[in-house]
């Protein structure tokens, strides 16, 4: 929500600001901080019914791995991002080389230079603390939800509490499922079979961007890239993929410009 800033009076050594509701009447800067990051909430809760999932996928192989629950459950406060951890996990199971481990997980994580540099210009105009902070809970989801925000949300303070809302909001569900995944462990029977949660998770991020010619093109060429680059060397087949797309719909968003 953007809206006229209005001084409506001191409170002891400050100043009370309000913001001009554009329906009528007037909301507090504390009142539309919890709006918008309220809707950053919501705006994920949908996502979590594949990320939740892919979160006891995650806790389980740590379970039952070398590494073990304590050191899975670290991994999602350490690391925070699925694939990378699961990835991790798997890679120590098999007793990789560290070096390999950190390698791994950095081209995993590829993709989220691209997802900074979106949102760079969005993030030069909030506060420091928060420059530093909010990149923590960068996710695709988080990035998703925020990029489609921003495009018609021009107040920095809008863009940085949807923004924590929405990483907030996988965030909390993400360590529990985690925990949940790692204490159940061998419980949870191989029949139930949570390993679609992972596929589900990326499948879900399309539903707001294939609404448009330029979003559909990258979708589908991004996907056919990565499915057909999937043996390429050290998991870059999804990073491969992912650039075409790009590059395909910022071609196709050019097409029958002036």
């Amino acid at each position: 929500m953007v809206g006229r800033l209005e001084v409506v009076g001191a409170a002891g050594c400050g100043t009370v600001v309000k913001v001009a509701n554009p329906v009528g009447g007037t909301v507090s800067k504390p009142d539309q901080r919890r709006q918008v990051f309220t809707e950053g909430v919501r705006a994920v809760a949908p996502l979590l019914l594949a990320v939740v999932p892919f979160g006891l996928v995650l806790g389980v192989t740590a379970a039952g791995s070398l590494i073990g629950g304590g050191l899975g459950i670290a991994t999602s406060w350490i690391i925070f991002a699925g694939a990378a951890q699961l990835a991790t996990v798997q890679l120590f199971d098999t007793g990789a080389n560290a070096a390999v481990v950190v390698i791994t997980a950095l081209v995993v994580n590829i993709r989220h230079l691209m997802y900074s540099a979106a949102l760079a210009p969005h993030f030069r105009e909030f506060p420091r603390r928060s420059r530093y902070l909010l990149p923590y809970l960068l996710t695709d989801q988080a990035f998703a939800l925020s990029i489609l925000r921003y495009e018609t949300a021009h107040d920095p303070v809008s863009k940085r509490w949807f923004f924590l809302g929405a990483g907030l909001g996988l965030w909390v569900p993400w360590q529990i499922a985690t925990i949940a995944g790692v204490v159940l462990g061998a419980q949870i029977p191989d029949s139930l079979g949570l390993g679609f949660a992972i596929p589900l998770v990326f499948l879900v991020l399309l539903i707001p961007v294939v609404q448009t010619r330029p979003g559909l093109v990258a979708a589908i060429v991004g996907g056919v890239i990565a499915v057909v680059a999937a043996g390429a060397p050290y998991g870059l087949g999804l990073v491969i993929g992912a650039v075409t797309g790009v590059g395909a719909g910022v071609a196709a968003e050019q097409v029958g410009r002036p």
